[in-house]
């Protein structure tokens, strides 16, 4: 519905579920030069797909983004949203995935991004930004803070982003920003959790208020599309 709003009225759209490919089917022919995503969190997948995975676990996201490093060419670029608990987990699962990210490809940006910021998530989020084909040599992070809390009706935009925009493409250091060795990583946990250096880590926790606010609205949001369904029938 989307793409037909924007122009786009015949799009290629294929109905399927991407996890039931096995990884091992994927050839070159098959590969693409960059993956952007948001893939789904919190998702449990069945034994049968896990066994599509050199790393199994249930959890969508974990098994999206192995999905994504195998579809990438050497070289090709990704960006990727995920819940900024993958950073620090200590499951077997997650610590490998890790490793095989760090290990596969040159992951050079971490953006921190503030709760709200994806509406629905439930959890915060990172953006890990990666090129395929060269292990990790260093780490460039970026604490996103536009200065008020992030939602439905006061959500992100360009203008937010705009620091990180410049600072990324020297990976700079700043009061937000900062770099660390791949050689200082842990190798038994590979722990990538967020800590500046610069300063001391705020929390983000949102207000009891404001968690209500927004339960309300989804609520309200809920009942309204019931009430649009039951127009039609």
């Amino acid at each position: 519905m989307n793409m037909i709003l924007h122009g786009i009225e015949a799009p290629n759209i294929v109905h399927t579920n991407t996890l039931t490919e096995n990884l091992a089917d994927i050839q070159e022919k098959d590969r693409y030069d960059i993956v952007l995503a948001n893939p789904p969190f919190g998702g449990k997948e069945r034994k049968e797909i896990q066994q599509n995975f050199p790393i199994r676990t249930g959890e969508t996201a974990f098994l999206f983004l192995q999905h994504f490093i195998r579809m990438l060419r050497a070289g090709g670029r990704g960006g990727v949203v995920i819940k900024n608990t993958f950073l620090s987990n200590t499951d077997n699962a997650s610590v490998s995935l890790r490793k095989l990210l760090l290990e596969s490809c040159t992951l050079h940006t971490i953006l921190d991004c503030p709760g709200g910021t994806f509406q629905g998530a439930g959890v915060k989020t990172v953006v890990l930004f990666f090129e395929k084909g060269a292990p990790t040599r260093k780490i460039w992070y970026y604490r996103l803070d536009p200065g008020r809390n992030l939602g439905k009706t006061n959500p992100l935009n360009d203008d937010d982003l705009a620091e990180f925009v410049t600072l990324e493409r020297t990976f700079a250091a700043s009061p937000k920003s900062w770099s660390v060795d791949a050689k200082d990583i842990d190798e038994t946990s590979f722990d990538l959790s967020v800590k500046n250096p610069n300063g001391a880590d705020e929390s983000n926790h949102r207000s009891p208020q404001e968690i209500l606010d927004e339960i309300a609205s989804l609520d309200a949001e809920s009942i309204g599309a019931l009430q649009k369904i039951k127009a039609l029938l």
